[in-house]
Formats: C-alpha cells, structure tokens, sequence
C-alpha cells in the first residue's frame, strides 16, 4: 500500500534582517519527488529573490500557506529553532525538525516536553562514530576567520603586520571546528584574499591549536597569548559552566588583537547546568551585527550583569555563521537532508531506533526521548 502524504511546513525564520537563509526551491521539489506535500510561507525566499512561483512551479504538492499554517503541519522543518511563541503553533504531536540544541538549551528540552512536540534536533544528528550528518563546520570556521581579517585589514589598511613578521593565530579546541579554522586562519579567512595578498607579498599568517589540557593552564595561556593577534574559541566544553578565556586573561592579548567566538554558546545561568560563553564577557552577535569593537555601546546587550567585562578586545561573533553566505549555507545542508527526509518519508517517528538502517539510527539520535536516553546512560 502506498503511504499517504505526509504534510509538512516551511515557515520563515522570524529572526533579524540579515537572517536570509531559507530551503532552496529545488529543496522543496525533491521533497515532493518523495510524497511530501508541502506548505511553503507566504514571502518564503524573498530576501534571496525567490517569488513564489519559482517554489510552486504548478506542482500540486506545493501550497503557499500563512505563517500560522506551516506550523500547524504534522512536520515543520525550519533551520533555526522557532521563537517561543511560534512553539505554541505548533500541533502536540506534530515533529518539529530544526537545529534545537539541545545540551546547551535546558529551558527549550522542557517547553517541547511541556507541549507534546516530537523533535528531530538537526544538530544532534550523528552517525555511529558520533560524527554529525548535518552540519557546515567549513563555513563556520570560515565565515568567523573572514571577518577577524576583515577587521585588522580594515585597521592597519592592509594585511601587512604592523611589526613586519607574520599574523599569529592560536585556536582553541581541535574539533571539526577547530580544524577548519586552522586552514581558514593561514589562508586569510578567504582564499581570493589568500592568493592576492601571496601575490604582493603581504598577510602571511601561522596558526596554533591547544586543547583544554593546555588551555586550563594560566602561565601557558598567557605567554601564547601575548604573542596572538588572533584568539579564536572553537571548544565543544564538557562543562559549560566554566569560560575557557576567562576575562581577565584578555589582558594578555595585544590591544589590536581579535576574538573570534566560534561556539557561539548562549548565557544561560538560570538554569539547572547554567552556560557561560566560552571567552568570558563578550557578546552575542547574529547575522544584523557580528563585529563589536571594546567601545562598542552594544556590548552589554546579550551579556548578564554579573559577567565579567573590563578586559575587551575587538570580538567578532555570530549565532549562525554559516548565514553569512546564505545560498551556499542552504545547497550544503539540503545535500546533507536529502537521504534523512527520504527515510522520514518511508519510516514513522516512533519507529526510529538504533536497531534500523544506517540514517535511521542517527535520526534516532537526534530525537528528543533518543537525547534523553543517551544521557541517562552515562
């Protein structure tokens, strides 16, 4: 027997202005090659020149729908976690596909508990080696560099180092993250920029990487970092309680250096595991504002009182950096989606678990109840 469409909504991301990113047209079309029936929001792509139909094209699987209707869908795919009014749109019982973090996000686990939503965190998807499925580290890291050389070129007006001698990069954490920003720290942050700086002679650059063993070590950390111009945090923090760069050791870093805040943990200290960003006392940028300089008037705004901010260097940070390139961002993750959705187009949500197929095991990893049984297993 032929399974029945499943229906599943594409609302807008309600975020700030520079927030572009939405699922590709021919995202959506695929995902109709599969059986869903899809309900796409009214203005969805807009801010990328997409009109509506270019999403519908006759296909009567496509629907243009409100806001409030593509949250009402049995499945809502939507890459940014919706706003907590938006939750309240949705169906109990509907699967909320999204990048919902949760070992970082205490009080968003309990409002989808408290409201009955099946949830697929994007994030949480991983294989058997626990490598994630869905993710753009590349761009992360990338993205980040970018704009830390962005802003020293645009203070010294050139990627020349004031003292003649190559740029220094320590990178903190040796990850996925932490490994592409070692290749996008010697390559400028952008390879057209790399190989024209190569060309002149200019914007030379080296990098280091530390793990937490070195930098839970102050007298190591402080003579790395007086000889950094860039700082950049790529940690994936055990305890989240506690900053790898706790605030005073800014200090120690010379006045013109950068931060580049790649974990992009929030501040949450009301929680049970309360989070602290990983360099102490920066902000939280987004895709409207991702560079703060130490006068910034700005910086206190995403920054709770009791945080520690004296020292200050220029930080550049980004909730979602892969936006910064916002096409480019979305063919990666669809490329990446595609083989998961077929799987959710054949095989029921209660019936993911780590006895099925290779994607089936790892969309059970990201559900919420698979989260949770993972945790009280260790």
């Amino acid at each position: 027997m032929k399974r029945r469409h499943q229906a599943i909504g594409f609302p807008r991301m309600i975020q700030e202005a520079g927030e572009k990113r939405v699922f590709l047209p021919e995202f959506i079309e695929k995902l109709t090659e599969l059986g869903y029936e899809v309900c796409v929001e009214e203005g969805y792509g807009s801010r990328l020149g997409f009109s509506k139909d270019i999403y519908v094209q006759g296909n009567p699987l496509v629907h243009i729908c409100s806001h409030e209707e593509c949250y009402a869908q049995e499945m809502v795919l939507v890459l940014r976690s919706p706003k907590k009014k938006e939750f309240d749109l949705i169906q109990p019982g509907a699967c909320l596909i999204s990048m919902l973090h949760y070992p970082t996000r205490p009080f968003r686990l309990k409002l989808l508990h408290k409201r009955g939503i099946r949830a697929i965190s994007l994030d949480g998807i991983v294989d058997d080696k626990n490598v994630r499925l869905v993710e753009n580290m590349k761009a992360v890291a990338w993205n980040g560099l970018e704009a830390a050389y962005d802003v020293l070129e645009k203070r010294f007006g050139s990627l020349r180092h004031p003292e003649g001698r190559l740029w220094k990069v320590l990178v903190i954490g040796s990850g996925m993250v932490g490994k592409h920003a070692v290749d996008a720290s010697i390559k400028l942050g952008n390879t057209e920029r790399y190989y024209a700086n190569l060309a002149a002679g200019t914007g030379q650059a080296m990098a280091r990487i530390v793990g937490r063993s070195i930098s839970n070590n102050p007298k190591i950390m402080q003579d790395l970092l007086r000889k950094t111009d860039i700082l950049v945090d790529a940690t994936y923090r055990r305890k989240s309680s506690k900053p790898v760069v706790p605030n005073n050791w800014i200090a120690w870093l010379p006045e013109h250096a950068v931060l580049v805040d790649l974990a992009v943990d929030p501040y949450t200290l009301d929680a049970d595991s309360p989070v602290v960003r990983g360099i102490e006392g920066i902000p939280q940028g987004n895709l409207d504002q991702y560079v703060f300089y130490p006068d910034d008037p700005h910086w206190m705004d995403t920054i709770p009182d009791v945080i520690p901010t004296k020292e200050r260097r220029t930080a550049v940070t980004c909730y979602s950096w892969p936006g910064i390139h916002p096409e480019a961002c979305m063919r990666h993750y669809a490329r990446q989606l595609l083989p998961l959705m077929e799987v959710l187009a054949e095989i029921d949500y209660d019936d993911l678990s780590l006895q099925g197929s290779y994607f089936q095991r790892a969309l059970y990893r990201a559900t919420l109840h698979g989260y949770l049984a993972a945790i009280s297993a260790r």
